[in-house]
């Protein structure tokens, strides 16, 4: 194999190709990069059996061949050269060889035979989305994502699709996020369970544009993201998704409209006074006109006062500090409705339209 390939280009499709090369395996193969040449292109594949991402670039192909590189060695390998051409060849030995201007490197590779291929699968019939409508599906929803490997189900998003519409879950035990969107076209209903770690690499590799699509596949056990110039194919999880629509309770007996920007800085301020083995809850009190924002800890204690508008009871609360703001974090209004029935049910945080619903388990307020 000779090609000759963009040095800045190749820095980035292996940054995105990085993103599913095995970090502990008994396997060496899994530690690689697998570079092959198609016509004037050449297309970089990382595979640790679970999750794997390929990447097209365009390149010279002087002759044809595949390699397999270890991908740590490679990737910090052509970050340090020059950004100029870089021209990769590799013998019958497997021997590669590393040539940017007067730098000449020489590494060892493994054959290309013996990496695990990409699974093969339909992209006749995909959903398709926009980049911008993706990326932002998981910057809302993927903090609610579990990392308890226990539960499996709740370590991954549900993806719920019928007709034109999609909707994402996530839950942890102590809080749901939900987004709803329209997609432009209408589809057959399919449910399945996406990795979170996965949802959180595309999220990064995504480029945002409203103007640029993601095609999404499916099959009974993998899911499929084709965008840009880059595939990522991931197993799914298997199990049963828990029920969500039971856990949201359309009644309430206050509602509180107000900034969310102040709400946010408030909880933020009362987050300082809040040490990791404490514990302890912000507590937000509900009047007529306004809410009260207060913690009283071994640090010291707060109290604020923010404006709103209330819609039924007077209430007090308790909320941890950190699930509080992941979910005003993520909301994009000025303005956010909470919904809450009293001091022990969930509080919802819900756009009008239910474009987004948030659900967060309150916090024991005792004598607070």
């Amino acid at each position: 194999m000779e090609i000759i390939c963009n040095q800045t280009q190749l820095i980035g499709a292996l940054n995105t190709a990085l993103k599913a090369v095995s970090v502990k395996t008994s396997y060496p193969i899994l530690e690689c990069i697998l570079i092959e040449t198609e016509d004037n292109s050449i297309r970089l594949t990382a595979n640790d059996n679970d999750f794997c991402i390929e990447v097209v670039i365009p390149a010279t192909v002087n002759r044809v061949g595949r390699i397999a590189i270890n991908a740590r060695m490679f990737s910090d390998l052509i970050r340090k050269l020059p950004p100029n051409d870089v021209v990769i060849s590799t013998d019958e030995t497997f021997s590669v060889s590393i040539v940017c201007g007067k730098a000449n490197f020489a590494l060892r590779g493994l054959s290309g035979e013996e990496f695990p291929k990409p699974l093969a699968y339909d992209n006749s019939n995909p959903v398709v989305i926009s980049q911008f409508t993706l990326k932002e599906l998981i910057r809302q929803t993927i903090f609610a994502v579990s990392t308890n490997e226990s539960s499996r189900v709740m370590t991954g998003e549900y993806f719920e699709i019928s007709g034109s519409r999609l909707r994402v879950t996530a839950l942890d035990g102590f809080r749901v996020s939900i987004r709803n969107v329209e997609l432009r076209g209408s589809y057959e209903p399919h449910n399945v369970i996406v990795p979170g770690k996965v949802l959180s690499e595309i999220g990064k590799i995504l480029s945002g544009e409203m103007d640029e699509d993601v095609r999404i596949c499916f099959d009974d056990r993998n899911i499929i993201f084709e965008f840009d110039h880059t595939i990522v194919h991931s197993r799914l999880i298997d199990g049963k998704y828990f029920v969500i629509d039971s856990m949201i309770n359309t009644e309430c007996g206050t509602k509180v409209t107000l900034n969310r920007r102040e709400l946010i800085d408030s909880v933020d301020r009362a987050s300082l006074f809040v040490k990791e083995t404490e514990k302890k809850p912000v507590v937000v009190e509900v009047f007529e006109n306004y809410i009260s924002v207060s913690i009283n800890s071994q640090s010291g204690s707060m109290y604020d006062e923010i404006m709103s508008e209330r819609e039924g009871n007077d209430m007090k609360i308790g909320f941890t500090p950190k699930f509080l703001l992941d979910i005003l974090r993520v909301v994009d209004d000025d303005t956010v409705n909470l919904y809450m029935q009293n001091s022990k049910n969930p509080c919802f945080v819900r756009a009008n339209d239910d474009s987004y619903i948030y659900m967060l388990l309150p916090v024991n307020i005792g004598s607070h």
